[in-house]
């Protein structure tokens, strides 16, 4: 992967993390939201750090998730709205970034 990539990928879990987790602060099941919401993008940037190669796959994938629960979010929620549309874009640049590398590869010119 490459370490533009690499880093805007790294900052963006970090940053979805923290979202997750100043969003759920309040929350009634609060145990229960951080390990469904905060853990799994802090994990992964701690695996990403780390070198595990898959970890930008598996942030991709995991992303879509995210997404999913930011469009429903702001589309029933007003009171979390700006929250949502945060873990909308953070979850699309997690989308874009892990999966740059794959389409680097896919559709650049090869050299014979």
């Amino acid at each position: 992967m490459a370490p533009g990539a690499r880093t805007v990928l790294l900052l963006a879990l970090i940053g979805l993390a923290a979202l997750y987790a100043g969003w759920f602060i309040d929350d009634r099941h609060w145990l229960a939201a951080q390990l469904v919401f905060t853990a799994p993008p802090l994990a992964l940037a701690i695996a990403l750090r780390m070198g595990w190669r898959k970890a930008g796959f598996w942030a991709s994938v995991l992303a879509l998730g995210w997404f999913s629960h930011g469009v429903m979010s702001a589309w029933s929620h007003a009171e979390t709205r700006l929250l949502a549309w945060l873990a909308i874009s953070l979850s699309l640049l997690v989308i874009f970034a892990g999966s740059l590398p794959g389409l680097r590869a896919r559709f650049s010119r090869k050299q014979r």
